[in-house]
């Protein structure tokens, strides 16, 4: 006999003939709390996160993952999916229940005649980025490599493409599903295209995508990157001139600044270490001489303590935070409290505002992220995908991490003491791939999605009337 927790909050008990018999039909591996290997297969790397499933199902294929969506269905058992285990709001892993673990079903396979990539669930950003560039091509991930690809696009997918080629989701051209009721199933614009345009945004709440097709361009193997940090004293000017160059800049720039604390690490300079700063980063989305003059100006906005603005491969500058956001060598555990907010702007007073706050970071690890948006992410129509709120031309993310547990109350409070104080400047709404931990999902989900919601509901209504999938940013079932 083995407890599980079920979707009305009470605890069930699956008899060894039930879990005999569901074993029988899965080839993956089924890791339980006395299970060598268990207390691995529970994390995900947010040290935040501190979840014991009763069961981790890591599926082999399809088929497993049929397996274990009929087994929590038929027993209304708690379900989360992992992906590839970076999700920072932990909605990879639960309490008690099944855990439907994707990560070994990550392969990749790029058509070239067709320009497309087939990428299964379990994928990282790295595992898509190595076979792409393989051909000289790319599509819209992310910005640590380690990210799973499926969490990422299904809730929209910025990366450094994200102005040129859109975002993961406009580059998304097909899915295969498996439902709540244990049904493959395609989705794509012309078969099944309501599920289609749900998954498009709107997270893990319609099924289990075991696999996604995606729209790739000519890219690479050598772009041009420009990232250079200075002094917190200068901020104010160097993020004004920031704000001033991507107000007109072309397509293929997609720039973020950063307000950090330099760490105290490789390959860092040791002088600088422990420094305050503001930085930014920017990838030109062509070739990297034409990328060199269009970067050139932004290069010229002051004077940097360090520059780190070169040619290189793709790959290289994709990869850059991975040491900073993946626990390892650098922080072997990190604590990770995310949250955003568009902007309608960066005027001088927001400017002034976020400069004096980010003198006073609560730990040096925590880093604010202002995005520049806009170009062909704005250009999609909000309706025509899941994913709403693309005319904001800037969305503010607090991407607080720290390493001392002791800590975890006093920088939640102040992350979102940071959010709230950021509202006047926003139109409503965050990206839900940065939505904190144990919020009030459906307030949040409601702004996030604006006018999008009532069909998303609708959608959800059709391929999971029950509610299976709620361990995510839940869009609640419509109910008429």
């Amino acid at each position: 006999m083995t407890s599980f927790r079920t979707i009305r909050g009470e605890v069930t008990e699956l008899s060894s003939k039930t879990l005999e018999s569901f074993a029988g039909r899965f080839r993956g591996a089924l890791i339980r709390e006395n299970d060598g290997g268990y207390e691995q297969a529970r994390r995900v790397w947010n040290g935040l996160i501190d979840k014991r499933p009763a069961m981790v199902a890591r599926c082999s294929g399809v088929a497993d993952v049929v397996a274990g969506i009929n087994l929590a269905r038929e027993h209304n058992l708690v379900l989360a999916v992992r992906g590839g285990g970076h999700n920072v709001s932990g909605s990879g892993v639960c309490d008690g229940g099944l855990v439907i673990d994707l990560s070994a079903m990550n392969a990749v396979r790029v058509d070239q005649k067709q320009r497309t990539v087939q990428v299964q669930g379990g994928a990282t950003l790295a595992d898509v980025d190595r076979e792409t560039q393989m051909f000289g091509m790319a599509t819209t991930t992310g910005n640590v490599s380690k990210t799973g690809i499926g969490g990422l696009t299904l809730g929209g997918g910025f990366g450094n493409l994200r102005r040129k080629f859109g975002l993961g989701v406009d580059n998304f051209v097909s899915a295969e599903v498996v439902t709540a009721n244990g049904e493959v199933i395609r989705a794509d614009t012309s078969e099944n295209p309501d599920l289609f345009w749900a998954l498009r945004g709107g997270g893990g709440n319609f099924g289990v995508v075991t696999s996604f097709d995606f729209q790739l361009h000519h890219l690479g193997p050598e772009v041009m990157f420009a990232a250079q940090f200075f002094p917190i004293r200068v901020a104010g000017a160097a993020f004004r001139r920031w704000r001033d160059f991507v107000a007109n800049a072309p397509d293929e720039i997609s720039s973020i600044a950063f307000f950090w604390t330099i760490p105290r690490t490789d390959p860092f300079p040791q002088e600088l270490r422990g420094e305050r700063v503001f930085l930014y980063g920017a990838m030109y989305a062509g070739s990297p001489e034409e990328g060199e003059k269009a970067l050139n100006p932004l290069m010229k906005i002051g004077t940097p303590i360090l520059d780190l603005s070169a040619r290189g491969p793709y790959t290289q500058w994709q990869q850059a935070f991975d040491p900073f956001f993946i626990p390892g060598a650098v922080y072997p555990v990190l604590y990770a409290y995310w949250k955003s907010l568009y902007l309608h702007g960066l005027d001088d007073a927001l400017i002034d505002d976020l400069v004096g706050r980010a003198r006073d970071l609560p730990a040096e690890q925590c880093l604010v992220a202002i995005w520049q948006l806009g170009g062909a992410m704005a250009r999609v129509p909000e309706t025509a995908t899941a994913f709403g709120r693309r005319s904001a031309p800037f969305l503010l993310s607090y991407d607080s991490c720290w390493t001392d547990p002791n800590q975890n109350d006093r920088i939640i409070a102040w992350t979102r003491q940071q959010i709230s104080a950021a509202e006047p400047y926003s139109p409503g709404g965050s990206y839900l791939n940065f939505p904190g931990v144990g919020e009030d999902s459906e307030t949040l989900v409601r702004k996030a999605y604006g006018s999008n919601y009532e069909r998303l509901a609708q959608v959800k209504r059709i391929y999971d009337p029950a509610n299976l999938f709620r361990i995510n940013q839940n869009i609640r079932p419509a109910t008429n």
